[in-house]
């Protein structure tokens, strides 16, 4: 990824331009700005690569809200959160709420650059089609050629087709909580209303297929407030 495009949501102007001066010098196209609103305006003209976002901001959106909503927006872009320093609950909370990483105040540039460019790569593997035929979901198997489904004694499963949509989704975002707005749009090319089931419909049926139990789900986790989770196995 060449000249990555970074947007910094931050109400300290000292610290937003000092911020803004060190990255743009290590060959990053950043844009500055202050509050919430700024930020939905920035986006809504293009989508940022990533987006560091300060937790505390004034105004009615505080940083958690932003991630969530930059997260509805799209499931690609990097965050990175600017938190209090030692404190677990924002770190939590932010991962949460869609973030991939977080960086205490006060921070070393230093390390600000090196947390940017290590989510700006995950960012750039995930935007990259998968080479991956096969993906482990569990003890299943998920042939993306096939459009197959198989348990750990590699007997079928019978999905419908837009079952498979929503696996192959999970399978190409691992590790990364999904809106089900964005699920809905991008699986069935419409938008939810408010009283839209139809992606928890379907999560909760393949969950009976996939999870060892579906009342305690380990590979396709529910993120409050946000959507549902892929976790591969670690193995």
């Amino acid at each position: 990824m060449q000249n990555p495009s970074v947007l910094l949501v931050e109400d300290d102007a000292f610290q937003r331009k000092a911020a803004e001066t060190y990255l743009a010098n290590h060959d990053l196209k950043v844009v500055g700005v202050e509050n919430g609103a700024q930020m939905r305006r920035q986006v809504s003209r293009a989508m940022p690569d990533l987006v560091l976002l300060d937790v505390q901001l004034p105004g009615q959106d505080d940083g958690f809200a932003l991630a969530r909503w930059l997260r509805e927006q799209s499931a690609k872009v990097g965050i990175i959160m600017l938190t209090a320093a030692n404190d677990s609950v924002d770190k939590v909370v932010g991962l949460e709420s869609g973030a991939d990483d977080y960086v205490a105040k006060p921070y070393e540039p230093r390390e600000l650059l090196a947390r940017c460019k290590s989510v700006l790569r995950r960012s750039s593997a995930k935007a990259t089609p998968s080479r991956l035929e096969r993906v482990r979901m569990g003890s299943h198997t998920l042939d993306l050629s096939k459009r197959d489904l198989r348990d750990a004694e590699g007997n079928p499963v019978a999905i419908t087709a837009g079952e498979f949509d929503l696996l192959k989704i999970f399978a190409e975002n691992p590790n990364r909580p999904l809106s089900r707005d964005w699920l809905l749009e991008t699986t069935s090319h419409r938008s939810r209303d408010p009283f839209d089931r139809a992606i928890d419909l379907r999560i909760t049926r393949i969950r009976r297929k996939i999870e060892p139990d579906p009342a305690k789900p380990t590979v396709i986790r529910t993120v409050r407030g946000t959507g549902y989770l892929f976790v591969p196995p670690a193995d």
